[in-house]
């Protein structure tokens, strides 16, 4: 890519960037910091620089956006101010010298000056005159400094070991192993029997590579730890990756009526979690079961793949963001660290894009999570056949949150809702080798058989919404059939 790209790209990003900042929520960003101007404190502006610079495709300055995101323009002596002493700040002021990039774009009327910090192959880049801890990084819109977890995370990725496989706690014996990790559950999920000997079972974790044997003893990776801690807090690594749930009394988070952290791994935890969740939830007895079983409001299959789908998909290197399951009286909304690696609207016939390949083999061994691809298929299926509202899938700065909500009639979804239970119904069916039809969502919807007019109506906006498209135009509107708009 010539070097002409690479400036146009780096600029198109940040006339993104900055809309998105500003609409339809005014926030800063990870990837761009509003300036109304220079501050005199040069240390502040280099630790900016460094965390734009330790950033995945690096970060930009905007100059001409005021603290209540109101837009002016510099003038030409401010720019060249600018330019010269952040320019100086980035030659002087860091381990290594960083070369910046700069462009004047009109964006509503103003002059927006950028200054872009190219992310940096040599990474972390810290403060020049101190440590390699004295790196930073960019979380909600704002800098901090690492922690020394962060650096040493940062260090692993650059040499190409991926989290799984790095050490989260190293120079053990055998039976400190036995402690840290719950190998009873391990070789319950296994289906092997326990060998006698700390020795022996270390080894029996080691063919897995939940430990490791080095010369001066055992270690045991963030795979192991990840799975099979006993307390994920005993492992900086793993320290705030626990999972929460937490019940509120209404339709806010103001008030907690219940709330559980779960600290082990995530292989001895997942069923756990997912019956805690459903003993919170407000049951009905089904007096037409021959049983009398108990009616929940949302279906386990659904609740279980998206717990399990947060817990694999999280991204360990975004900080300061909780793995969390929160049940409010009208929807139960799931959050992970971590943007998707798909488009949100393709997740149901996509394979994932795993980041974290070998937990999510090892979850699929010991039969606690579907095989690749199919979790959201089955929690869509478990949406669809309680007639619920479709799940809704929230791609944020670095996080997704997936949110499903109990039952309601389609007179009153919205009609946002009503596209979105259609389309989602389009892809479960192509997936399985079928068509949508008026008469299959009327049946998804609950809508009555003399309505095939509203059907046609939701069909007709899906359609302009781009999301699905008839089968065979020719075929007579009354027996046409519709499949996903990327078929």
């Amino acid at each position: 890519m010539t070097k002409k790209n690479n400036t146009m790209n780096w600029i198109e990003d940040a006339i993104k960037n900055l809309h998105n900042s500003l609409h339809p929520v005014k926030v800063e960003m990870n990837e761009l910091d509003w300036k109304s101007g220079l501050s005199e404190k040069s240390e502040r502006l280099a630790q900016h620089i460094s965390a734009f610079a330790n950033q995945a495709g690096g970060g930009t300055f905007a100059f001409g956006v005021n603290n209540d995101a109101t837009l002016f323009t510099p003038s030409r002596d401010e720019a060249e101010i600018i330019l010269n002493r952040l320019g100086s700040i980035a030659h002087n002021n860091l381990h290594i010298p960083i070369k910046l990039e700069h462009a004047s774009v009109e964006y509503q009327g103003e002059g927006i000056f950028f200054i872009h910090v190219p992310e940096q192959f040599d990474k972390p880049v810290y403060l020049r005159g101190a440590t390699i801890y004295d790196s930073y990084y960019r979380s909600a819109g704002q800098t901090h400094k690492m922690s020394r977890q962060q650096v040493h995370d940062m260090i692993a990725a650059k040499e190409g070991i991926t989290f799984e496989n790095r050490i989260a706690a190293s120079g053990l014996s055998a039976d400190q192993i036995l402690t840290m990790l719950d190998f009873g559950e391990f070789y319950k999920l296994t289906n092997k029997p326990t060998p006698l000997g700390a020795e022996k079972i270390a080894e029996g974790l080691s063919d897995y590579n939940f430990c490791k044997k080095h010369k001066d003893g055992w270690a045991i990776t963030n795979l192991g730890a990840a799975l099979f801690a006993r307390d994920l807090r005993i492992f900086p690594s793993l320290e705030f990756r626990c999972v929460v749930v937490r019940q509120y009394k209404e339709a806010n988070n103001r008030n907690i009526s219940a709330e559980n952290f779960f600290y082990e791994g995530y292989a001895i935890s997942l069923d756990k979690i997912v019956r805690y969740v459903m003993s919170l939830l407000e049951k009905t007895e089904n007096i037409l079961h021959p049983k009398r079983e108990n009616k929940y409001p949302y279906p386990e299959v659904a609740i279980r793949e998206l717990v399990a789908n947060m817990v694999l998909h999280q991204s360990f290197e975004v900080y300061g963001i909780t793995l969390a399951v929160e049940i409010f009286t009208n929807r139960i909304v799931i959050t992970n660290p971590g943007t998707p690696l798909i488009d949100t609207n393709r997740f149901i016939d996509l394979p994932p894009k795993s980041r974290n390949d070998m937990m999510a083999q090892a979850m699929f061994l010991f039969n606690l999570c579907e095989k690749r691809g199919s979790g959201m298929d089955r929690a869509v299926a478990g949406i669809e056949a309680m007639h619920l509202p479709a799940i809704t899938i929230e791609k944020g700065e670095d996080f997704t949150r997936i949110r499903i909500f109990p039952e309601k009639k389609y007179k009153e979804m919205s009609k946002t809702e009503k596209i979105q239970a259609c389309y989602q119904h389009a892809c479960l069916l192509f997936e399985d080798g079928k068509v949508l039809t008026n008469q299959s969502l009327r049946e998804r919807l609950s809508i009555g058989k003399n309505n095939a007019a509203v059907a046609s109506r939701i069909i007709s906006d899906t359609i302009c919404a781009g999301l699905i498209k008839a089968r065979e135009e020719s075929a007579s509107t009354k027996f046409r059939e519709y499949v996903p708009y990327y078929v």
